[in-house]
């Protein structure tokens, strides 16, 4: 059980100034704000009218088919609009991730160079934000301080690590994705694998130009590596021996550590059968974190097996148990096979699978959430035939498999 002492101790320690307070009302709020039309137009800015859904969205507060759909209903959109086809890329790394499995956390195809061209390991300037390239260093601590970046800053991001700094493409999703508090295995592995060239027929590349186009003087390259053209940074891209020169800015920031469990302070604790003994049991988990139905008891709870695979940093971990905090007191930590059989004692179990955690699925039968589109059956290979081959919204009375993961 959550000592309510812990508790408080741990609320208390969260930022106040969040940009994503990590409660239903916040969620609600930012879906309400959304300008479509102003998405469309300015979404390529660090300062444009960007959603800001993409937390709620993973840890499943704003499920994705409830969002297309309040914004279908609300705004008219149809398939073709900007917003609708940057909601079908999250859908589409699922669908990619549903048929391809762990084969997502390899190289989909060969990149630009070999695999072994590239490092394993990402250097220690660039994971300080001190490789002297301004737009780099800024994305970095932006990461670090917020959990989130702009996707335009994560691609450039993600094109400086693997393609000027030979790094791979797996080192550097892993490590973002440890910081995301928007983190999906799924989005931000194939993200990276779209950038390298590994899940795409050319690498993402971008220069200063494009940099100075988008973002603030802060954040400008001119005089940098990245202030080239782009036949010139295909070039290097492609080149084994390349590998850009730092600057040797020592204004380096301090790296956060990553954990494989909460914060002593969360209160976490081992499964307690006795606990849960004839109850209906809503289960929550980091993927779905929706206020649960009455009537039942909100079990949340986290797998230590995915955790010690992918660590969390602390930020994303107080974001996460802070939202547990306000559904539930009952909060285990175990291996997936040892939550189950903790949870053989309760009269039921309900609530939503997710690929994160494929045992929801397989050992208590959970069903996913609805899909937002209704897509083709068999995989398709890229995002261009996967969308033009969709059949609409799956709220429209289309008949939809709901295949479990």
């Amino acid at each position: 059980m959550l000592a309510a002492s812990g508790a408080d101790d741990f609320v208390a320690a969260t930022m106040s100034s969040e940009l994503f307070p990590p409660a239903p009302a916040a969620a609600d709020a930012r879906l309400k704000a959304v300008r479509p039309h102003d998405y469309a137009r300015t979404r390529n800015a660090l300062d444009g009218a960007v959603t800001g859904l993409s937390p709620y969205i993973t840890h499943g507060l704003l499920p994705l088919h409830a969002v297309v759909s309040t914004l279908r209903a609300r705004h008219g959109l149809q398939l073709r609009d900007k917003l609708m086809q940057e909601l079908g890329w999250r859908a589409y790394f699922h669908h990619v991730w549903r048929h391809v499995g762990d084969g997502i956390f390899a190289s989909l195809h060969q990149g630009p160079l070999p695999d072994a061209v590239y490092s394993r390991e990402l250097p220690r300037d660039i994971v300080s934000g001190a490789t002297g390239v301004p737009v780099i260093d800024q994305a970095v601590r932006a990461l670090y301080r917020d959990g989130y970046l702009h996707n335009h800053a994560r691609m450039w991001l993600a094109s400086y690590v693997v393609h000027l700094r030979k790094i791979h493409w797996r080192a550097g999703a892993d490590w973002m994705y440890a910081h995301l508090l928007d983190g999906d295995l799924a989005s931000n592995h194939l993200s990276w694998q779209w950038i390298a060239g590994t899940a795409s027929r050319t690498p993402y590349l971008f220069n200063a130009e494009n940099v100075a186009r988008h973002a603030p003087p802060s954040w400008h390259g001119e005089g940098s590596v990245i202030d080239a053209d782009y036949a010139t940074l295909d070039r290097l891209a492609r080149t084994p021996g390349f590998i850009a020169n730092t600057a040797g800015n020592h204004s380096a920031v301090a790296v956060p550590t990553t954990l494989h469990a909460p914060p002593a302070c969360a209160n976490v604790h081992a499964p307690e059968p006795a606990a849960v003994a004839g109850c209906d049991v809503w289960l929550v988990h980091p993927w779905s974190l929706a206020d649960p139905p009455g009537g039942t008891l909100p079990v949340a709870v986290f797998d230590l097996d995915f955790h010690q695979r992918w660590p969390w940093s602390e930020l994303r971990w107080r974001w996460v148990v802070q939202r547990m905090q306000a559904i539930t007191s009952v909060c285990w930590m175990a291996s997936g096979r040892e939550l189950v059989a903790a949870l053989a004692a309760a009269h039921s179990v309900c609530g939503w699978a997710d690929p994160h955690l494929p045992w929801l699925a397989s050992a208590l039968g959970l069903p996913c959430p609805p899909r937002p589109f209704v897509e083709p059956a068999r995989h398709c290979q890229s995002f261009s035939a996967w969308f033009s081959r969709l059949s609409g919204f799956a709220d429209a009375g289309v008949p939809e498999q709901q295949d479990l993961f």
